[in-house]
């Protein structure tokens, strides 16, 4: 059975035992992906971060917490897949250094961090994607986006990207655009995920 890599969900970056940046990403996204992976007849491979989402019982899912994490993850699944779906929202950045201590709220009312880059998940497995396989990036901007999202497909080595806006976070439906490498608009689409899911899987599935 073929097998499509998907990320999905938030990932987090401690500041201390108790304290974490993340965001609002729910793993709506990425269940509904893994829905219409098995219509399609094929096995979807989930790395998530922490949430809530019922992910299909028939998914083989892998949860982990950091950005790290699931590159690591990642990259141990993808060889074995045709393709990966990088529906995730991974934090793009973690604090320089981690106190092992919960810290202290300070008493003159400030305190700063300073934080580095987190790696770039897709963008380490365009790197090393075989031929045979394919991959499919998301790109949640603010205002039209377009630019953003053709710049992220290709810097990331992406066959796919598909735009949505900040709106579509832990809502069921959302505005989408899906673009292929070329640059072309291929599917315009207003409505509930799990159909973008599987307009999305019938695009990148397709001869």
């Amino acid at each position: 059975m073929s097998k499509i890599l998907i990320t999905s969900g938030p990932t987090r970056e401690y500041l201390d035992p108790v304290r974490y940046l993340t965001n609002g990403s729910s793993g709506r996204m990425g269940a509904a992906l893994a829905e219409a992976v098995l219509q399609q007849g094929m096995l979807p491979v989930i790395v998530s971060g922490p949430t809530a989402v019922a992910y299909p019982p028939d998914a083989d899912v892998h949860w982990i917490e950091t950005t790290e994490q699931m590159l690591e993850r990642s990259l141990q699944l993808f060889t074995d897949c045709v393709g990966v779906i990088g529906a995730a929202a991974p934090c793009d950045f973690r604090p320089t250094a981690f106190s092992s201590q919960k810290i202290t709220k300070p008493n003159d009312g400030g305190i700063s961090f300073q934080f580095t880059n987190t790696p770039d998940i897709l963008a380490a497995l365009g790197k090393i994607k075989r031929s045979d396989q394919w991959s499919v990036a998301f790109a949640l901007e603010t205002g039209s986006g377009e630019a953003k999202a053709l710049e992220k497909m290709r810097r990331k080595h992406c066959d796919f990207v598909v735009l949505n806006a900040p709106e579509s976070i832990g809502r069921d439906e959302a505005s989408f655009q899906i673009f292929d490498a070329m640059g072309e608009r291929r599917i315009v689409f207003v409505g509930s995920k799990r159909v973008l899911a599987e307009k999305l899987l019938r695009l990148v599935c397709s001869p």
